[in-house]
């Protein structure tokens, strides 16, 4: 990772404390931007296993506080953002493109291979705490960054190894994809760095230098899974359509294209008691009580805290993909 890399500061005890001294719409100075929030104490999840609901105020200061954190993943991105305005239980719907009434300070990103009649041609590379904020109050739910850079957007940063578990798979067959998984890369001597979904599933993230494309990365996982899957067939479907797996796991390596992406590290996920997806250490797969949903937006800093980032040091890592 290069020493020049960009880090953020968390807000202040007072930024917070003006945040929850606001009625239910307000403006909010958030390090020297205007934010104004409103609907801030709309439910978006409901209540989890703490039996709280968690409301817009929460998640605008959950992403203002997590920045340090997930920005990393996001500047310098596009981002796809999974919209909740009415909340998680309501139908949501994925937004791409940058609205006309956004800040004029927040940073944005044309396509260049986008088409005339596409719908997004311009999006959003969060660069800054308050843009995190923003979106929360826009009802970004769920930041699903792109993979490569806007400087460099044709090729990829990371080779994604996206475990889809079926309808009859469980969270502990897909440990054992991840076990596996480690065990080749770690045959190949491959860094890589894996994570909760915050949903049912484990990805697996393996930083790449420049020069790679697409096609390469794809074609690589593929053979990395397929070799995976011929040690438990039982446990693996490669078709594509979900009604055909017979509930299987798939082992999804067409993650690995330009216009696809995956959730962001530390993003919330839109269910009940808003859980994260939660960068792990290789060695919690063994722990009894992991789960892909362990942690939510009230939970995860005091991780944070505690055990860090396992997949920050992996960031911008110049690596080459070794022949498999």
């Amino acid at each position: 990772m290069p020493d020049t890399a960009p880090t953020w500061d968390a807000p202040t005890e007072d930024e917070l404390a003006a945040l929850d001294a606001l009625g239910v719409k307000g403006e909010w100075e958030l390090q020297g931007r205007t934010l104004k929030l409103t609907n801030l104490d709309k439910v978006l999840f409901p209540p989890g296993a703490d039996g709280e609901p968690v409301t817009k105020r929460d998640l605008i200061r959950y992403h203002a506080c997590v920045a340090p954190a997930m920005l990393p993943y996001l500047a310098g991105r596009a981002v796809n953002s999974n919209r909740f305005p009415q909340g998680v239980d309501h139908p949501g719907f994925w937004h791409k493109s940058v609205p006309s009434h956004a800040p004029d300070w927040i940073t944005t990103w044309r396509y260049p291979d986008a088409r005339p009649d596409d719908t997004a041609q311009t999006y959003i590379v969060p660069d800054s705490p308050a843009t995190l904020a923003w979106l929360a109050n826009y009802g970004a739910v769920e930041l699903n960054p792109w993979n490569s850079r806007t400087a460099t957007w044709r090729e990829p940063a990371w080779a994604y190894i996206d475990l889809d578990p079926g309808t009859e798979t469980d969270f502990e067959d897909i440990v054992v994809l991840a076990r596996l998984h480690k065990v080749v890369l770690d045959t190949l001597e491959v860094q890589a760095g894996a994570k909760v979904t915050g949903k049912r599933g484990i990805q697996i993230w393996v930083p790449i230098g420049p020069g790679h494309t697409f096609e390469q990365t794809r074609g690589w996982v593929e053979s990395i899974s397929r070799a995976v899957g011929k040690f438990v067939p039982e446990m693996v479907s490669w078709a594509w359509a979900k009604r055909e797996r017979g509930g299987k796991a798939r082992l999804d390596f067409t993650q690995n294209a330009v216009n696809k992406t995956l959730v962001g590290p530390f993003s919330a996920r839109p269910a009940a008691g808003a859980p994260v997806s939660v960068p792990i250490l290789w060695e919690e797969l063994d722990d009894p009580d992991l789960a892909p949903d362990r942690w939510t937006i009230r939970t995860v800093l005091d991780r944070l805290a505690e055990v860090g980032d396992p997949l920050r040091d992996l960031v911008d890592v110049d690596q080459d993909l070794p022949e498999i």
